[in-house]
């Protein structure tokens, strides 16, 4: 700032309690260029008032009357303003400097060397400025965080919207039509009057009955409706037909049978644990996935651990490696998280969500019918 005329001038507020010495300042000030607009002040009431107004920077003599410089730069930390605050005084201890500088503090000189005031001004003034460039900076990091979160979690609710309107559409459109030609092809076979029809169409029955269970398959990916039963049930229904399907022992343990949950939890966890177990199946080459659920008033933890070979960081650190990140920001949408630890003896991930007061919805445990209803597929169109 001392080179070449100054872009603007510098309000600074002095507590001083000497005219003189507040002069004496000043004229160092002008000697080395700064355009400085000054007020002197020396007692609380007026600092307390002048806090209020705006400063480029704060001289303070260490002795005032009935008041230290020690106590107005708390004032100043207490005001939550950022301006530079720079201690002088005709002799300060080494104690008390130190004292000063670990309160915020930007410097602190000795009356007897006001040459080095002008350039003490003018670092401090820079750093102060630097300070708020960054927290200016951080608090917009801070905002597009949060509009990050808020675009994932209006992403994800829009995934899930979608998946359960083209999960009715199956159930309405394609399910309709294929249990009506289903039962068509049936009567087929028992009316056909000759050997070659009545082998076309039970081989056409079979194909239409491959397709009604891909479709009930699909439905229940899209629109998890064992979900109503209760996210227990559902993970147990997950983990039976988890087993069947891929041959990887899989087993449920759980602390409660349930709990009332807030709204989307439950919907989460049962995704984590669907892309927890896909993952499991594609690359672990694993035998043997447990799952434990542990349900408290306070909070939900899943967590998910396997046999399998583990993941490296050159895994973890692919480009496209989505599954995990998506993991990650399905959870923040419910105020939760995700922590995933590997080793050559097998992976874990844990999903953490806390309860809040947010609304809850029921729980609802598993029907009555125990065992035989979870290894139905709750997606079926039955009677059409």
């Amino acid at each position: 700032m001392s080179d070449g005329a100054p872009t603007r001038r510098l309000r600074v507020l002095h507590l001083e309690d000497s005219d003189l010495d507040h002069e004496l300042a000043m004229a160092h000030l002008q000697r080395a260029g700064l355009a400085v607009e000054s007020r002197r002040i020396e007692s609380r009431s007026e600092f307390e008032t002048e806090l209020q107004g705006d400063w480029d920077l704060i001289l303070s003599d260490y002795n005032l009357p009935g008041f230290s410089g020690l106590q107005a730069l708390d004032m100043l930390r207490e005001s939550d303003r950022v301006w530079p605050f720079i201690l002088v005084s005709g002799e300060i201890g080494e104690d008390t400097a130190v004292e000063a500088m670990r309160n915020g503090a930007s410097d602190y000189l000795l009356k007897n060397n006001l040459s080095r005031l002008a350039p003490a001004m003018e670092n401090a003034i820079e750093a102060a400025e630097a300070r708020r460039a960054r927290a200016a900076a951080d608090e917009e990091l801070q905002a597009s965080r949060q509009r990050l979160a808020e675009l994932a979690q209006h992403l994800q609710t829009s995934v899930e919207l979608e998946r359960s309107a083209i999960a009715r559409e199956i159930h309405d459109d394609v399910g309709g039509s294929l249990t009506a030609l289903n039962f068509d092809l049936a009567w087929i076979v028992r009316h056909a009057g000759s050997e070659p029809v009545r082998a076309r169409a039970t081989a056409a029955l079979e194909t239409v009955t491959h397709a009604i269970e891909a479709s009930q398959r699909i439905m229940h990916n899209l629109r998890p409706a064992i979900l109503e039963q209760g996210l227990v049930a559902a993970l147990q229904w997950m983990a039976s037909r988890y087993e069947k399907r891929t041959g990887i022992e899989c087993v449920l343990h759980t602390s409660r049978d349930s709990l009332p949950l807030p709204t989307g939890v439950p919907l989460v966890a049962y995704r984590t644990a669907q892309e927890a177990l896909t993952n499991v199946s594609k690359h672990a080459q694993a035998t043997r996935v447990r799952l434990d659920l542990l349900l408290t008033p306070d909070m939900l933890s899943l967590e998910i651990s396997d046999n399998g070979r583990g993941l490296s960081n050159r895994d973890l650190a692919k480009a496209r490696s989505f599954g995990i990140r998506g993991l990650h920001e399905r959870a923040v949408t419910v105020g939760g998280w995700v922590d995933l630890s590997s080793s050559s003896k097998g992976t874990t991930l844990i999903l953490s969500i806390p309860m809040t007061a947010a609304e809850t919805e029921a729980d609802t445990p598993a029907d009555a019918h125990g065992e035989a209803e979870l290894s139905h597929d709750p997606s079926a169109w039955g009677d059409l």
